[in-house]
Order: structure tokens, then C-alpha cells, then sequence
């Protein structure tokens, strides 16, 4: 059974509006195969795959987290379809814990995979298969892939488990949006954060 990347986990994901974790399930039942994957999750979500991806997130909110020291603090922006749902209490309270989460995690720059430059994914790459070079031959390429993933983890917040695990059951910021989605009926999108801390 081939490895299930992430890339294809978020054109799936892309594609279809489900849930990242049935898009990697889908993925792995159909041994990689995106098509089939498509059919698996038609059978599983029926009329509703696909709508919400669909629809255009022009509505959401902005919010911030200032840490209570005064010197960290984070400005993020969440959309969503309708203005109804910007305005539920639920929505702003998962905006301001991403903030939080943001507030406490440093090395985060990017919002999903596909707003990392391809240049500086490279880079790393490069980087690693130099430190992965006195690997057997044969391992080295899931060991560069590994470190690569684990790189990712650390600069990508949807890869992130939030900050407060214990509460949250440990699931990813990811998760945590598609639950919201699902709870909602509408196409949540983390679109953009700053991240601000004094001396840097």
C-alpha cells in the first residue's frame, strides 16, 4: 500500500469540501487512487460533497490575542459563507483560541501547505538530504520525507495540534475547522494571520 502524501490529502480535500481526515482515509482505502477516492467519499457524503468547498467564504471575522506579559500578540482572520455564522458565538470563540494557539507557537508562518514557496520547501529539502547522508541509500528518501513533514508541522498551523491538547483532545487546528464546518453547514477558512512579539 503506497504512503498517502499531503498534498494529495488537500487537492482532495480541495476538490471534494470533505474533511481532511475522510479525505486521508479515502485516500488510503483506494490505495492512493484520487479518483477512486472521490467515489468512496460520494458514497459516504453523498449530495453533500463538494458544496461546501463550493461556496465562496466572503463573511468571518478578525480577531486577537495579546498575550498578558503585553509583549506577544496575534491578529487572525477566520471566513465563513454567511454573516449569521460570523457573528455565532462558537465561530469568534474558535478565531480568538487560533489566535491564542498562534500567540504560543512561534515557529508557525504559514496557514496550510500550499502557502509554503515552493523555493524555500526545496531548500529544506536540500538541507535534509545532506543531514540524512550517511543513511543507508535505501531509507533515505522517507528520512528526508520525515523531517520534511516534521518541518511542516512546526510552520504550518492546520498541521498543528492546539496548544491546549487536554482540552481539545489533542486534535489539529485542521480538525478542529472541520468540525466547525460540519457543525455550521458552512465553508470555514482560516485565511490569514500576524503575528506580533516585541524585539523581533
Amino acid at each position: 500500500m503506497s504512503e498517502v502524501k499531503a498534498a494529495d490529502v488537500a487537492a482532495l480535500r480541495k476538490a471534494t469540501g470533505a474533511g481532511m481526515m475522510d479525505c486521508k482515509q479515502a485516500l488510503t482505502e483506494a490505495d492512493g487512487d484520487a479518483e477512486r477516492a472521490t467515489e468512496i467519499l460520494r458514497v459516504k457524503m453523498g449530495n453533500k460533497l463538494g458544496k461546501l468547498a463550493d461556496r465562496e467564504a466572503a463573511e468571518g471575522t478578525v480577531q486577537s490575542y495579546i498575550h498578558a506579559t503585553g509583549t506577544v500578540g496575534v491578529l487572525v482572520e477566520v471566513n465563513c459563507n454567511t454573516d449569521f455564522v460570523a457573528r455565532n458565538d462558537e465561530f469568534v470563540a474558535f478565531a480568538r483560541e487560533i489566535a491564542m494557539h498562534i500567540a504560543a507557537s512561534p515557529a508557525t508562518r504559514f496557514v496550510n501547505d500550499d502557502q509554503v514557496p515552493a523555493e524555500e520547501r526545496e531548500a529544506e529539502e536540500r538541507v535534509f538530504a545532506e543531514q540524512a547522508a550517511d543513511k543507508p541509500e535505501k531509507v533515505r528518501p522517507k528520512v528526508v520525507q520525515g523531517m520534511l513533514d516534521k518541518w511542516l508541522d512546526e510552520t504550518v498551523l492546520l498541521r498543528q495540534k492546539h496548544v491546549n491538547a487536554d482540552r481539545y483532545e489533542g486534535k489539529t487546528i485542521e480538525q478542529l475547522r472541520d468540525d466547525l464546518s460540519a457543525k455550521t453547514g458552512e465553508n470555514v477558512v482560516v485565511s490569514r494571520f500576524e503575528r506580533y512579539a516585541v524585539g523581533e
